[in-house]
C-alpha cells in the first residue's frame, strides 16, 4: 500500500464505521464524503458542556428530564432540510484555523450556522430517566452533537452526547464491518494473499449509486490516456454534467463527466490499466 485515505472523521468519543481506501481506491473518497450516513446514539438530559459531549466541562445545568412522548412530539421539528450550528469544538475552519483550537484558546469567535438535511429521526429507547437512545439518518454536514444540544432546547432543558455510534456510511454498514485490532491481527498470521480476497472491496464498491458505461478496448485506451471519447446517449439515461463510471471488460478504469454527446475523462484508476 502506497497510500491511504478515508471518508469522514469520528468524534474522540464515537465508534462505529470508518470507510478506509487504499491506493487507486482514494480516487473514490469524494463520492463516499458526499453520502449518507446512520447514527446510533444517547442523549443525557440535564447538563450542557463546552464540547456538547461527555468529554466536556459542565457549563449549564436544570432537573427537567424529558419522557420519550415529550420528545416524541419536536421531532418532527428536526426532520428536513433545517439550520444547524456546528459545535465550537469541531473541525470547522474560522478564518483559517480549526474551531476548536479556537474553543481551547478560549478565543472568542462566531460558528457560522448551515443548512443541513435530516432524512429520519426517532428514539429507540429510554435507557434511564436522564438518557434516552436515538437514531438520525442525515446528509453530509451534519453534527449529532448539534442535533442533542438543540433537542434539549427544544424541551427546555439541557442535553449532550453520551454515546455514538456510526452505524452506515453510505454503501458499507457496521454488520459487515470489523474492529481494526481483527485486521492487525489477520495481516500477521494469515497466510500471503488472504486477507485481500477476504477483507478488502473493489474500488467500485462506493459507486453503485452512479452509471455505469462499458467502453471498448480502444475507447478504454483513449480513456487511460486522458481523451474524451464520443458517445450518443439519452438524456434520460445519462443527464448532461452526470458522472459515469467508466468500464472495460467488467473492470472499472474510471469515473467520466458525461457532457456534449462526450464522456471527458475526470479520474482515471491507473492501477488497472
Amino acid at each position: 500500500v502506497k497510500k491511504a485515505g478515508h471518508a469522514g472523521t469520528l468524534d474522540p468519543l464515537a465508534s462505529g464505521v470508518l470507510p478506509i481506501a487504499l491506493d487507486e481506491a482514494t480516487k473514490t473518497i469524494p463520492y463516499l464524503v458526499d453520502t449518507k450516513k446512520r447514527y446510533k446514539f444517547s442523549v443525557s438530559w440535564g447538563q450542557q458542556t463546552d464540547t456538547d459531549d461527555s468529554e466536556g466541562d459542565i457549563i449549564n445545568e436544570s432537573n427537567v428530564y424529558p419522557g420519550i412522548d415529550q420528545i416524541e412530539n419536536i421531532l418532527s421539528s428536526f426532520i428536513g432540510q433545517v439550520t444547524q450550528i456546528p459545535p465550537r469544538y469541531s473541525a470547522i475552519k474560522i478564518k483559517g484555523k480549526r474551531a476548536y483550537s479556537l474553543a481551547r484558546e478560549n478565543k472568542s469567535f462566531e460558528m457560522p450556522s448551515r443548512t443541513i438535511r435530516v432524512l429520519d429521526l426517532r428514539v429507540t429507547r429510554e435507557l434511564k430517566t436522564d438518557l434516552t437512545e436515538f437514531e438520525v439518518y442525515c446528509e453530509k454536514g451534519f453534527y449529532v452533537r448539534s442535533l442533542a444540544r438543540d433537542l434539549a432546547e427544544k424541551l427546555n432543558t439541557f442535553g449532550h452526547i453520551k454515546e455514538l455510534e456510526r452505524l452506515e456510511v453510505g454503501p458499507f454498514k457496521l454488520k459487515n464491518s470489523f474492529p481494526l485490532e481483527t485486521f492487525d491481527n489477520l495481516v500477521h498470521s494469515a497466510p500471503a494473499g488472504s486477507v485481500e480476497k477476504q477483507f478488502l472491496l473493489p474500488l467500485d464498491s462506493v459507486l453503485d449509486d452512479i452509471p455505469a458505461l462499458t467502453i471498448s478496448d480502444e475507447e478504454a485506451k483513449m480513456f487511460c490516456h486522458g481523451q474524451a471519447i464520443y458517445k450518443e446517449i439519452s438524456n434520460d439515461f445519462i443527464p448532461t454534467g452526470s458522472d459515469v463510471l467508466i468500464k472495460n471488460s467488467e473492470k472499472s478504469i474510471g469515473i467520466a463527466v458525461f457532457l456534449e454527446s462526450k464522456l471527458k475523462p475526470k479520474k482515471v484508476f491507473s492501477s488497472i490499466i
